[in-house]
């Protein structure tokens, strides 16, 4: 199985992340988290991006704070999947974030989740190794069949408190 990339841009993030990481734990995905800025080191970053798939990743989750555009440079030097997760905080409360990471110039994509959209970065980057293999897309539609039948579940529970 491929390996995700998660790559912060600040250790500050990692509460941010941290449910990425477990998502992609409890799914049985291997990954490796890194903390790489693409602008105090765009050498490392860039390099990184560069070998990721030689390296035996299948997806890369970005997650930076502000304006900070590490998704996009990720995405610059690599043609596999990035998504980025925009971190809430500063004098915007995350909407900078959002904005840098989802406007991409044309050819340089970046899929990107809510702020602090971790758990979702982790489901996304699963979905798309599960592209070629098909446990995983198994498990990821046991997860869906169990999260319907939560809702089901508090329906009954509704319908029973209304009646």
């Amino acid at each position: 199985m491929k390996k995700i990339a998660i790559i912060m841009g600040s250790d500050s993030d990692l509460p941010v992340v941290k449910p990425a990481c477990d998502e992609l734990r409890r799914l049985g995905i291997p990954f490796e988290a890194h903390v790489m800025s693409a602008h105090r080191t765009p050498a490392a970053a860039a390099d990184f991006s560069r070998n990721a798939r030689a390296n035996g990743f299948g997806a890369i989750i970005a997650a930076a704070g502000m304006a900070a555009h590490l998704a996009g440079a990720l995405a610059a030097n690599t043609t596999l999947p990035v998504i980025g997760i925009p971190v809430k905080g500063g004098a915007m409360d995350g909407l900078d974030a959002l904005l840098a990471t989802v406007m991409m110039p044309s050819g340089i994509p970046v899929a990107t989740v809510a702020i602090n959209g971790a758990k979702n970065a982790a489901v996304l980057a699963a979905q798309m190794l599960a592209l070629s293999d098909d446990e995983l897309a198994a498990r990821l539609d046991a997860d869906r069949e169990a999260m319907a039948a939560q809702i089901a579940e508090k329906d009954q529970k509704l319908q029973a408190a209304l009646a």
